[in-house]
C-alpha cells in the first residue's frame, strides 16, 4: 500500500465510538465518499474529501483499549484533514448546558453518555446530498447521490481504489451537468437546480462555515435563501457541517413521529415537535441524538406500541 503522507496518533479523552460518529456523515451503505468497516470491527474507516488544500483519503481505526484513533491520510489535504481528525469525531461537541428534563431522554443519556456530534467543516459535501434526499425515499436519494458520485466523482487520492472511494464532484462540475444527465440519475430538475445554485454560491457557505459553531445562524440564513432549500436541508448541513446541537430536522419523514413517540407515547407533527424541543434551546437537536443512540424509534410496521417504562440495552 501506498506510504500516507500524514499519519497521525491520537487519543480522544472519552470512549470515542469512530464507527458511530462518522456515520452521521455517510448518505447511505453505498455511499462511494465513506466506506465504513463492519460493525464491531475497529477499522479502517475510509472517507474522501476536499478540503481548502485540496483533496484527501482518510483512513481512520481504533487499535487498542486505550481509546487510541490511528489515522492515515493521502492527497494535498493531508495536513488539513490530520488537523480536522479531532472535530470530524465530536472532540468540539460541547453538551454544557444541556439537560435531560424528561426521565427517557435522562435514561436515554445515561445509557449513551458519550455519544458526540461530529463536524466537517464542508458545506457543499452536505449541502449535495442532502438536496438529493428531499422529498424522496431514501433509497432513492442515496441511489441518486451514489450515481452522481461515480459518474462526476474522481477516484480519491492514495490507496483508494482499492475500496472503491472516491471524491464528490467539485462546484464547476456540478454547475456543467446537462440536465438530461440529472434525470438519468433519478434527481429531478427542482433537485438539480437546487444543487446547481448551491455550488454557485460553494465559496461564500465555505467561508460562512469556517467561523466554526457561531456561524450556525449565519449558515442557516445563507442555506434558506437559495431557491430549493429551506428548514430542514439546512439543518441537515449544519448538523454534519458544524455539529449544530440546535439543528432539528423539521419536516423529516421519521423525526416528529420518533420523538414524540419516546417522549408522548404517540406519534406527533412538526407544530408539536417544535412547542416539545423547545425547552432545549440552544440544544434542541441533542433530544433525538440522544434518543435515536438509544434506539428509541416508533415501530415501522405493524400495530403502534405504546410508550415503553424501560429502555433497550445498547
Amino acid at each position: 500500500m501506498e506510504r500516507p503522507d500524514v499519519m497521525r496518533v491520537w487519543r480522544p479523552d472519552w470512549p470515542c465510538a469512530v464507527r458511530r460518529v462518522l456515520a452521521q456523515q455517510r448518505r447511505g451503505a453505498g455511499d462511494p465518499t465513506l466506506r465504513l468497516a463492519p460493525p464491531g470491527e475497529r477499522g479502517p474507516h475510509w472517507r474522501a474529501s476536499r478540503t481548502p488544500e485540496g483533496p484527501v483519503t482518510l483512513a481512520i481505526e481504533s487499535r487498542n483499549a486505550d481509546g487510541e484513533v490511528h489515522a492515515r491520510a493521502w492527497g494535498p489535504g493531508a495536513e488539513w484533514a490530520s488537523d480536522q481528525l479531532p472535530e470530524l469525531l465530536g472532540a468540539a461537541d460541547d453538551w454544557t448546558g444541556f439537560e435531560p428534563r424528561h426521565p427517557v431522554v435522562r435514561e436515554a443519556w445515561r445509557r449513551n453518555p458519550h455519544v458526540r456530534l461530529g463536524r466537517t467543516s464542508r458545506p457543499l459535501e452536505a449541502v449535495v446530498p442532502s438536496i438529493i434526499e428531499q422529498k424522496v425515499t431514501g433509497k432513492e436519494a442515496f441511489a441518486g447521490y451514489r450515481a452522481l458520485v461515480l459518474r462526476y466523482g474522481e477516484p480519491a487520492p492514495g490507496p483508494a481504489a482499492d475500496v472503491g472511494l472516491r471524491l464528490p464532484p467539485t462546484p464547476a462540475v456540478l454547475q456543467s451537468i446537462p440536465s438530461w444527465e440529472w434525470l438519468g440519475m433519478h434527481i429531478d430538475p427542482a433537485r438539480s437546480r437546487a444543487v446547481v445554485t448551491a455550488a454557485r454560491h460553494a465559496t461564500a457557505l465555505e467561508r460562512i462555515a469556517s467561523r466554526g459553531p457561531v456561524a450556525a445562524p449565519e449558515l442557516d440564513r445563507a442555506l434558506r435563501s437559495l431557491p430549493g432549500l429551506g428548514i430542514w436541508t439546512s439543518a441537515e448541513v449544519r448538523q454534519r457541517t458544524l455539529g449544530d446541537p440546535d439543528a432539528v430536522s423539521f419536516g423529516d419523514f421519521h423525526v416528529a413521529k420518533d420523538v414524540g413517540w419516546a417522549l408522548s407515547g404517540r406519534e406527533i407533527d412538526d407544530r408539536e415537535l417544535a412547542e416539545l424541543l423547545e425547552p432545549w434551546r440552544p440544544h434542541r437537536g441533542r433530544v433525538p441524538l440522544v434518543l435515536g443512540a438509544a434506539g428509541l424509534r416508533r415501530p415501522r410496521r405493524g400495530h403502534r406500541a405504546s410508550l415503553r417504562g424501560h429502555l433497550p440495552r445498547v
